[in-house]
């Protein structure tokens, strides 16, 4: 048998390794001769996977079981549309469009109830900035009755890029006017406030399976930057109200057949999708994060799975488990080691459970806008007895950098 990997970042590498743990062959394609996934697979094939057809006409060649998805952005349309070319199993075209186009999400879970926001789009490339809806009325912002702060983003694309808040209509104003060059469609939504929450799971024979709920720890806005995760006990509330939510939003967006990431807030208009993809989560969670306090492998399941052997997305346990990104600012004079990081995280009533600082004298960090910004730097992943001591081990760990601002 022969998967393929559309975007062989090497958030691709954790994906090829466990088909080849199995004894699948991997095919990997890139637009980029230098991913790292490509150099992992059995199969590197350079091509550029923004367009369709030369991807579809590659594999239609080379022949594959099934194309399986891994972190990507945009450009998950094109496995949707080799699927649907060529009758393979997973998300076709239409799922992935809702998946990466967010004024078309916003339109399918508002019509149903599941996005209690006011969100219009905008279209780029013009001397003024206008709203435009699908009947192709349009007209200036102002006329929409936000209720502010609003949050600017662009229409296609993933993580904190270009994002903007204005706090009343005179910043909007200001914002649109600075970005009259801009050439390309944004959405403007009601920015709501609330905890916010990653979700990991699997939708296969129309049955969604929850992995994990992840609580996030956040930059302030506009980024809203992920630095942190922490495990959500899945006896709470808050668990089974976003697992509830999410079988209506799987259902909405005709999601079937795939890994599945989402970003949730808990507002005080309720449970609220920010972003839904069928894809895996990226940033050392679904590949390292997961597992660990799970003792489920995503990637690996779904092999399984499209192997015809027995699989299972049941979480053998959720372990009271948080993974935190370094996040300090500034000119770094002193760096820990994995001894010094474990002692300090033992003193707190916690057990070190991975260390990974790629952090080195002399760097000057700063400050967190983007996964970007973030994620060359390293994590640590820990294991304690009390969620609520979280708060208590970050600070303690990064106390342990000697940092000049």
């Amino acid at each position: 048998m022969r998967l393929t990997i559309i975007g062989a970042s090497d958030e691709a590498i954790h994906t090829i390794e466990c088909a080849k743990e199995l004894g699948i062959e991997t095919v990997a394609m890139d637009g980029n001769p230098e991913a790292a996934g490509l150099a992992a697979a059995d199969i590197p094939i350079v091509v550029d996977i923004t367009d369709e057809k030369a991807t579809t006409n590659v594999l239609k060649e080379l022949g594959t079981d099934w194309v399986q998805t891994v972190p990507i952005g945009r450009y998950l349309t094109t496995t949707g549309a080799v699927n649907d070319a060529l009758g393979l199993p997973g998300i076709s075209k239409d799922m992935a469009v809702l998946c990466t186009d967010k004024y078309a999400f916003h339109k399918a879970l508002s019509s149903v109830g599941l996005r209690d926001c006011r969100c219009e789009l905008i279209r780029g490339g013009a001397s003024e900035w206008i709203y435009k809806t699908d009947d192709s009325t349009e007209g200036a912002l102002k006329d929409k009755g936000f209720d502010y702060p609003v949050i600017l983003k662009p229409r296609y694309g993933s993580g904190s890029r270009g994002i903007m808040i204005a706090d009343n209509e005179e910043e909007l104003k200001d914002i649109l006017t600075d970005m009259e060059d801009v050439d390309e469609d944004y959405i403007v939504e009601e920015c709501l406030g609330g905890d916010e929450y990653g979700v990991d799971a699997a939708v296969t024979e129309g049955r969604l399976h929850t992995v994990l709920v992840r609580y996030k720890i956040n930059t302030p806005l506009p980024d809203r930057q992920a630095v942190a995760y922490i495990s959500v006990d899945p006896g709470s509330d808050i668990y089974a109200g976003i697992t509830g939510y999410m079988n209506r939003v799987v259902d909405t967006m005709g999601l079937d057949e795939c890994l599945l990431h989402a970003d949730i807030l808990d507002t005080d208009r309720g449970i609220f999708a920010i972003e839904v993809s069928a894809r895996p989560s990226g940033h050392n969670l679904h590949n390292l994060f997961t597992p660990l306090a799970t003792g489920v492998d995503m990637a690996k399941e779904y092999i399984k799975y499209r192997m015809g052997k027995p699989y299972s997305f049941a979480p053998k346990y959720t372990k009271p488990m948080m993974i935190h990104y370094f996040d300090m600012e500034g000119t770094v004079n002193t760096v820990p080691n994995r001894a010094m990081a474990k002692k300090a995280v033992s003193d707190h009533g916690a057990r070190l459970i991975d260390w990974n600082c790629n952090i080195a004298p002399g760097d000057r960090l700063d400050s967190v806008t983007t996964g970007h910004s973030l994620m060359y730097r390293g994590y640590y992943i820990v294991e304690f007895s009390n969620r609520t001591l979280a708060p208590t081990i970050a600070d303690a760990v990064c106390a342990l950098f000697g940092m000049d601002k």
